[in-house]
């Protein structure tokens, strides 16, 4: 850890997480690595090294990114710290929106407010998966002038990973082959090869 931010500081962040994460898990990833990564609490190696083990534990990835944060930084203490900060606002927005749902549901603002949130949402999601799928599976130079070259855009591909990345598909759409299967394989892949 690079400088460490102070158990307050931490709740408030990921209150912020909690209350903007509209869309899953990997909103939160995103807004997780805004907030995080950029003020230099982690490096970025050290958030999608989180990243890989929070997707390997059962649950939510949100939810285990913000344990596995609060514990690097305070122990039992900080994930409890983080897990709180992060789960309060969703709890306070679904007992407001249950209180008053029935009543505005069919108004013409809230319709017009839940369609705009769709496209928003994925467009988060698409730049959390495309940033986890370059950090996997590319390679950026440092002089982007090398990709002029066959040879430049092909060092810019990480093969190995790319080559796990096709059998993994291939695997998972032709075969009744369980996901943690392949995520195992993966651990042990990333183990032995990278």
């Amino acid at each position: 850890m690079t400088n460490q931010p102070s158990l307050l500081l931490l709740f408030g962040i990921f209150f912020y997480v909690g209350l903007f994460t509209i869309g899953g898990g990997l909103v939160a990833l995103t807004l997780m690595q805004q907030t995080i990564v950029s003020r230099g609490y982690i490096t970025q190696d050290q958030f999608y090294n989180m990243v890989a083990i929070s997707e390997s534990t059962p649950g939510p990835i949100g939810m285990n990114m913000a344990t596995y944060i609060g514990n690097e930084f305070y122990g039992v203490p900080g994930a409890l710290i983080t897990t709180t900060g992060q789960v309060l606002p969703s709890i306070i927005c679904i007992l407001l929106i249950a209180h008053f749902f029935s009543k505005f549901q069919e108004r013409p603002l809230v319709k017009a407010a839940f369609s705009c949130l769709r496209p928003a949402t994925t467009g988060i999601i698409l730049v959390a998966a495309a940033q986890v799928f370059s950090l996997a599976l590319l390679i950026i130079p440092q002089d982007l002038m090398q990709l002029t070259s066959i040879s430049g855009w092909a060092a810019l591909f990480r093969w190995q990973s790319v080559l796990f990345y096709l059998i993994a598909i291939v695997l998972l759409a032709k075969t009744k082959i369980h996901p943690v299967l392949i995520v195992a394989a993966g651990a042990v892949f990333g183990i032995l090869f990278l």
